[in-house]
């Protein structure tokens, strides 16, 4: 087995050779093979060990073990404790998931502070195909059905063309030993009860399993990298819009599709919306419908989609200003008031005013349901909900929407329109320039 890891490092992972290498390690027969097989290449490798203090004495002398096995080998090593029930109470999240996160941003860390290239898991075959077939059972789609990938940024997993019972041959034949936990003989988790029930029934029907399992995920990968080049063609289509308030998609872009609810999909899986038909329903749904992610609001607007992050708005302060000001800070960006001697034309985030008609103070405060203004070039007075859904305003972006105004009256809705009741004209004696910068 050393030989084929050894080629596999040199043929598919060359950059390994001259890397400082983080290993994680639990004292499991995976893990620990892996130290071995590292070792014996002569790569520059460290030791993570996490005791997540869940299976008492056991914990513990897994620790040891670890320990014992660094000084061995002589590789450096690191440990660390974890509540992870008290973590995963806090979170409100299962065991497994409160130790698997914990585990990953402690790696990170180690990673980024000590300056190590990779972490190394120990993840093979046998783990690959319990993973499709958990995302499998639990409804996924191509990205759930190409198993774990090699290598996820700096995360690289070089066994994963190994099976476990070559693991297991390989440890026998050269003495390693290594620690059995107890709770993988357990069927109460899914993933234990597929490698103790399933899995061995589908290998004695076909005992190339995992080899054909390894073809098919190197054909599915193929096939993924076809659709992310076809998503990404249909996204140049139909993105119009894309700035740091939010993404705007065309809507026909996505009806002119023979399969609209698959690359509904593909575009906004990443953002947390895995519902098919709940996407496509969308497209035909009424204007102001939306739908939410744990992270992302999507938004039919007319004849667009608007994403949005989901982020709390902060309650913005009053702020008076009791005379024109250089530099005033309101929420993200700056205002400044100077006199000015000549007239431009407005734009959304610059204005020229009549400071005779003005009246000190005024405020910036957020706007209210019921305000209304006289925009300029229009006739009349509009609500200001009528003119944010003329503009086509995200949900986000009206939330954070604020009024510059004069004993009550609405002088310009900032970055948007200016009220006509406040303009400068040529005969302006006193002209007021107000901008707004982000």
């Amino acid at each position: 087995m050393f030989n084929a890891f050894k080629n596999n490092i040199e043929n598919n992972m060359p950059y390994l050779k001259k890397a400082k290498i983080l290993i994680a390690v639990s004292g499991g027969l995976d893990s620990v093979v892996l130290t071995h097989l590292c070792s014996k290449l002569n790569l520059n490798i460290a030791l993570a060990h996490c005791n997540f203090n869940l299976r008492g004495n056991e914990s513990d002398t897994d620790e040891a073990f670890v320990l014992e096995l660094a000084k061995t080998l002589d590789i450096e090593v690191f440990i660390q404790h974890f509540n992870t029930e008290a973590y995963a109470k806090a979170e409100k999240s299962s065991i497994q998931m409160a130790a698997r996160t914990l585990r990953y941003n402690w790696f990170f860390d180690l990673a980024r502070q000590l300056q190590f290239d990779y972490i190394l898991t120990a993840h093979h075959a046998d783990d690959n195909l319990e993973t499709v077939l958990i995302n499998f059972t639990r409804g996924t789609g191509i990205e759930g059905l190409t198993g774990i990938p090699e290598r996820n940024e700096n995360i690289v997993r070089p066994l994963l063309k190994f099976s476990r019972e070559s693991l297991e041959y390989y440890a026998k034949s050269k003495n390693i030993t290594w620690r059995e936990d107890s709770s993988n003989a357990s069927t109460k988790y899914l993933r234990n009860k597929l490698r103790h029930d399933v899995i061995p029934i589908l290998k004695e029907i076909n005992p190339t399993l995992l080899k054909n399992v390894e073809t098919t995920l190197d054909n599915l990968k193929d096939t993924k990298a076809i659709v992310q080049e076809s998503v990404s063609a249909v996204l140049k289509r139909a993105i119009i819009q894309r700035d740091s308030e939010a993404v705007i998609y065309k809507i026909q872009e996505f009806k002119n599709l023979k399969q609209p609810k698959a690359y509904l999909f593909e575009v906004f899986k990443i953002y947390g919306f895995t519902d098919w038909n709940v996407l496509e329903n969308l497209l035909h749904a009424q204007s102001g419908k939306q739908i939410m992610s744990n992270t992302h609001t999507l938004l039919k607007n007319r004849e667009t989609l608007v994403l949005t992050e989901n982020t709390t708005v902060t309650a913005f302060k009053e702020i008076t200003i009791e005379k024109p000001s250089k530099s005033i800070e309101i929420a993200n960006g700056l205002l400044s008031i100077e006199r000015v001697e000549k007239l431009e034309k407005n734009t959304k985030s610059t204005i020229y005013l009549d400071q005779k008609l003005l009246n000190f103070p005024l405020k910036v405060r957020q706007w209210e349901k019921g305000d209304y203004f006289y925009p300029l070039g229009m006739t009349g007075k509009k609500k200001l909900s009528k003119f944010f859904k003329d503009e086509k305003l995200s949900l986000r972006a009206k939330e954070k929407c604020l009024v510059l105004t004069s004993n009550n009256t609405i002088v310009w809705v900032i970055n948007y329109r200016s009220s006509a009741l406040f303009k400068a004209t040529n005969q302006t004696d006193n002209i007021l320039k107000i901008t707004y910068q982000q």
